[in-house]
């Protein structure tokens, strides 16, 4: 099996990482794939325009796993409509310490308020597709239910895509690893602040928390997986 490490592709067998590439016990994680990262529009209330070319991807990888009969989880950021878990409460720190790098972000108060056009997906949600829609801060698990809606499937293995590499993806990767999850970090369908960042992210995965492949490398594993343990509880 074909795996980085410390951004090196590496030849790894894939015997010693059985448990992380059973696919009965798999859930790919999407995250945060809704317009209030990736419109294309000066309103754009927290913009991760790096991320806007994996979208495409992003929808074809889904429809290989559910093909496979796979489980997939979209998880995106909502916070209540008046602010008191955001701007109006203890607000999250990116919204002082991104600017610094970037600028000022004119409407970043509408970040994430529910109901309004910047939750909407972006990538494709199917009816038998899950759902967490509750992300307040950094990481998919906080406050939210996804750890419930694993642990109720039996699942042991999460699949992490979306953005951002160094932030979202990060944080819930090494929530992940604290839950005792195993961690696999998709490198060709995720994307960071930067290049650098974002290298620099899959690198620490890499070391810590779990594994870093290509999509298809993940599919021919599972492919082979499949035959004798399918996507199934």
């Amino acid at each position: 099996m074909r795996a980085f490490v410390y951004e090196k592709e590496r030849e790894l067998d894939a015997r010693q990482f059985a448990d992380y590439l059973d696919p009965a016990t798999t859930a790919v994680i999407s995250i945060d794939m809704h317009r209030g990262h990736l419109d294309d529009s000066p309103e754009c209330p927290c913009p991760a325009p790096r991320a806007r070319d994996v979208v495409a991807p992003i929808d074809a990888f889904h429809d290989e796993v559910r093909a496979l009969g796979g489980r997939i989880v979209h998880v995106k950021s909502t916070l209540r409509p008046d602010g008191v878990d955001d701007i109006r409460g203890i607000p999250s720190a990116w919204r002082r310490t991104f600017p610094l790098h970037i600028g000022a972000i004119p409407n970043a108060d509408a970040h994430a308020i529910e109901g309004s056009p910047w939750t909407e997906w972006v990538t494709r949600v199917e009816p038998g597709d899950m759902r967490v829609e509750n992300k307040r801060r950094l990481s998919a698990f906080y406050p939210t239910d996804l750890d419930f809606l694993l642990r109720n499937q039996r699942i042991t293995t999460v699949v992490l895509d979306g953005g951002f590499t160094d932030c979202c993806v990060l944080n819930t990767a090494f929530d992940a690893n604290n839950h005792n999850y195993r961690v696999i970090v998709l490198r060709d369908l995720v994307r960071g602040t930067d290049p650098q960042l974002e290298a620099a992210a899959l690198t620490m995965v890499s070391l810590h928390l779990g594994l870093v492949m290509e999509s298809q490398d993940l599919l021919t594993q599972w492919r082979g997986a499949a035959q004798t343990s399918p996507f199934s509880l």
